[in-house]
């Protein structure tokens, strides 16, 4: 089941002993917390790790000023971009040397391909991410609404528990990482 910016807020303020909110806009107390910590909240979260359901990858278009010093090419980033993972050329997509700068990615190559971390939408959030949404949010929830530090700190603990063991579904979701280019690895012959 999908659940939207409004589920996952309100099943936060359950697990804080709040009222659950139908609107952002409702005009109680726990829709101004939820209205104004809910993107911040999910934008960090999203952010904060390379989770494979927010990867995107993308060829960027060329801007036509170039950067006034170290890169020879800028490109604009897409406006999705919450986080650059890595660019590369078409057909590798990391493996360039690259600064951003703003919502410019500047590079001295003339094409790029991004791997990025996107604004996704809720109905995309796997359960394992979902789970650690809503005890994240709870946490940040706690103080506004219950004034209670010895409460936050155990939501926090439990929300820093519920990320790790979403970081860990996450990983599983994906071939592991080879190490290339190693000294170390190529001296063994």
């Amino acid at each position: 089941m999908a659940l939207t910016a409004i589920d996952l807020c309100s099943r936060a303020l359950v697990k804080i002993g709040a009222r659950p909110i139908s609107s952002f806009s409702e005009g109680t107390v726990e829709a101004q917390v939820a209205a104004s910590l809910y993107p911040v909240v999910r934008d960090a979260l999203l952010s904060a790790h390379p989770w494979n359901f927010a990867t995107r990858q993308r060829s960027l278009a060329r801007l036509a000023t170039s950067p006034v010093a170290d890169y020879a090419n800028a490109f604009a980033l897409p406006a999705d971009c919450l986080r650059v993972i890595s660019c590369g050329r078409p057909g590798r997509g990391r493996g360039l040397t690259y600064r951003i700068e703003g919502r410019t990615l500047c590079t001295n190559v003339d094409q790029v391909v991004l791997t990025y971390l996107a604004d996704t939408d809720e109905a995309m959030f796997p359960p394992f991410f979902v789970a650690a949404l809503i005890a994240r949010l709870a946490a940040e929830f706690c103080i506004p609404l219950t004034d209670s530090t010895s409460r936050w700190i155990g939501l926090s603990r439990a929300a820093d528990d519920e990320v790790r063991r979403a970081k860990l579904a996450d990983a599983q979701e994906d071939t592991p990482s080879r190490i290339e280019n190693f000294v170390l690895i190529e001296a063994r012959g």
